[in-house]
């Protein structure tokens, strides 16, 4: 009986790690020191207004797997700027709320990347797609600020390359991966 249990508490944790769909990230270079962290959405009260303020760079999953009812418009990524109605996305929040500071890195998905909402418009019409219990602060003013850049790697479209200088309130951005295979287990 014991060694039952243990094979079903194994491969329970199996199944609860496979629903990772952020399934990673670095900071090659920084002013500070920062790890990457992933978040659990049920863990965060709010984002935004500077309340994290660290040298992290953060993501966390959003809505998974939804068929899109009407076309969305990205900032990077997606042939002409378009994610059509119709596709099945999952969407993830990537951010660095530092005080001042700046870093290189990556963030990596378990599903290829379609674009990326990286301006206050964008991420206002797409906010539709967070669908959590997280608190979304000073909205206005998310987005990435001047001289910042985010790139999908050219060789691996599961990774997104950010380059960023931190102030407040921080950078943040909306990732948008096609159908995420760790989502279907969320």
């Amino acid at each position: 009986m014991q060694k039952y249990l243990a094979v079903l508490i194994a491969l329970m944790s199996a199944v609860q790690s496979a629903g990772a769909v952020v399934l990673d990230g670095e900071i090659l270079r920084q002013t500070g020191n920062g790890t990457f962290v992933k978040l659990d959405p049920k863990d965060i009260n709010a984002v935004g207004e500077d309340n994290f303020n660290t040298d992290h760079l953060y993501a966390f999953d959003e809505d998974q797997n939804i068929t899109l009812e009407r076309a969305i418009r990205v900032d990077i990524g997606a042939e002409v700027g378009i994610i059509p109605g119709g596709m099945t996305v999952a969407s993830h929040y990537v951010f660095f709320d530092s005080l001042s500071g700046t870093h290189h890195g990556y963030v990596y998905f378990d599903a290829p990347i379609l674009g990326v909402a990286a301006y206050q418009d964008t991420m206002a019409a797409t906010d539709f797609l967070a669908n959590n219990e997280v608190v979304y602060l000073s909205t206005e003013l998310r987005g990435l600020e001047e001289g910042d850049q985010v790139w999908i790697d050219a060789e691996d479209p599961h990774k997104l390359w950010v380059y960023w200088a931190g102030s407040s309130p921080g950078d943040y951005i909306r990732v948008f991966t096609e159908w995420s295979p760790g989502g279907h287990m969320m």
